[in-house]
């Protein structure tokens, strides 16, 4: 008779598998191999290549042999003002859009979370934008912030107010379509963690006669924490990469986040071995924000 080891270890005499002759670690390896192939042509090799790029003074325009440089691109990109302009205004950006995915994520998460007529059909549409193409986004809510027909200026009687083209208002702007378009990803996971906190809490909460502010930072947020950080983590990690609404949006230089820069260097201006060194930078930054995320996530889950 045999076990379940050789059941899960060996195939069955009548498959064509075993007709053919394949072992287990073959067919193991029909399924690996392929995966990594992909992995290493389209992940791995375009990190090293861009790595190696990052070090030279090559640009992809002309046919000229790249010349290693060293790291004086990281060295230029470091000291150039406009950068670090690009990455406050990003900072700002980052800032803008996370904090308010978070409050209207979590807000909407609150209120699904409570018997309510058509849950179901309200939650589905609530998800719409999140599954829309960002440029579709972006043409869009040009429209909506068109200062001669667009409804939000006729809504808020604001005239003929242009968003886009103000230079105080434009980052705003966009991020509020970046709000609008990623608040129920938030809200998706809020509402998985609230539906996991124990009822018997609340219960013995109302018992006690807790007020409802007390019952929210003495229960719902804190068990909560842990899956609000993990969907700020994924958001943050977004937001820094965030180009195509935002580049349909607005050409105002207050809007010129990280990605646009480091499209225009690539694309436009052909700064192949410099746009490589800004690649790396970024995500240098954006991993060590993410650890710091990670280490409050930890903690969190720790209490």
């Amino acid at each position: 008779m045999r076990t379940v080891a050789d059941v899960m270890t060996r195939l069955e005499p009548d498959t064509r598998a075993a007709a053919r002759g394949l072992s287990d670690l073959s067919i193991r390896n029909l399924f690996i191999i392929p995966t990594i192939a992909f992995l290493i042509i389209f992940n791995v090799f375009p990190l090293i290549y861009s790595l190696y790029t990052a070090f030279t003074d090559y640009r992809a325009s002309t046919s000229a042999p790249a010349n290693f440089i060293g790291l004086d691109n990281f060295r230029e990109l470091l000291s150039d003002p406009n950068i670090w302009r690009n990455f406050t205004i990003t900072a700002k950006y980052v800032v803008i859009s996370v904090t308010g995915q978070v409050f209207v994520g979590f807000g909407l998460a609150m209120l699904l979370n409570r018997p309510i007529p058509l849950k179901g059909l309200i939650t589905t549409l609530l998800l719409l934008p999140m599954m829309m193409s960002p440029a579709v986004v972006g043409l869009f809510w040009k429209l909506l912030y068109d200062p001669s027909f667009g409804i939000i200026n006729y809504f808020l009687g604001l005239g003929k107010f242009e968003w886009l083209a103000d230079p105080q208002m434009a980052l705003w702007a966009v991020a509020m379509v970046d709000i609008w378009m990623w608040s129920p990803f938030v809200m998706l996971l809020s509402l998985a963690g609230l539906s996991a906190v124990p009822k018997h809490l609340y219960e013995a909460a109302e018992i006690d006669r807790a007020g409802p502010f007390y019952t929210f930072f003495r229960i719902t947020l804190p068990l909560v924490a842990p899956i609000l950080m993990i969907a700020i983590i994924f958001r943050t990690m977004e937001a820094f990469k965030t180009f195509d609404h935002a580049y349909i949006l607005s050409t105002q230089p207050t809007t010129e986040l990280i990605a646009i820069r480091l499209y225009k260097m690539a694309f436009l201006e052909w700064q192949t071995g410099m746009s490589s060194a800004f690649a790396y930078i970024v995500l240098i930054v954006v991993v060590a924000i993410t650890n710091i995320y990670v280490k409050y996530l930890n903690k969190a889950k720790a209490r």
